[in-house]
């Protein structure tokens, strides 16, 4: 049987950068390390869920597919704000209750401030 979601990796041009934007964003945890192979290793905690961040060349077009976190509609306020600060793209969604943002490398998350249980229980 399914448990939580272990870790989700995402491959990025540039693990320390990308990493500093979740810190500056949302104060995430880094932790940077070695794997037993000696490759390095970015993991940002976003949530309750820790991403490693694989640092290799990409070009990724946008699409659809994006992560999305449960938040309070003053942290999607607040939110909104620091990316204005940090020239960072993003874009309020469905009345203003999802805001959506991309890294540098293009993948999007969202913040959505919608209870998906309730909504989805009818």
């Amino acid at each position: 049987m399914l448990d939580t979601i272990g870790h989700i990796a995402l491959i990025v041009k540039d693990s320390s950068r990308t990493a500093t934007l979740f810190k500056d964003l949302f104060g995430a945890a880094i932790v940077t390390r070695k794997d037993v192979d000696g490759h390095e290793e970015t993991y940002v905690r976003l949530g309750r869920t820790w991403f490693v961040l694989v640092q290799a060349e990409v070009v990724r077009s946008r699409s659809g597919d994006h992560i999305a976190f449960s938040v309070s509609k003053s942290t999607l306020l607040e939110t909104a704000e620091k990316l204005k600060r940090m020239d960072v793209e993003f874009f309020l969604a469905r009345s203003d209750t999802a805001l959506y943002f991309f890294d540098y490398d293009n993948h999007v998350f969202e913040l959505d401030t919608t209870d998906l249980d309730r909504e989805l229980a009818g």
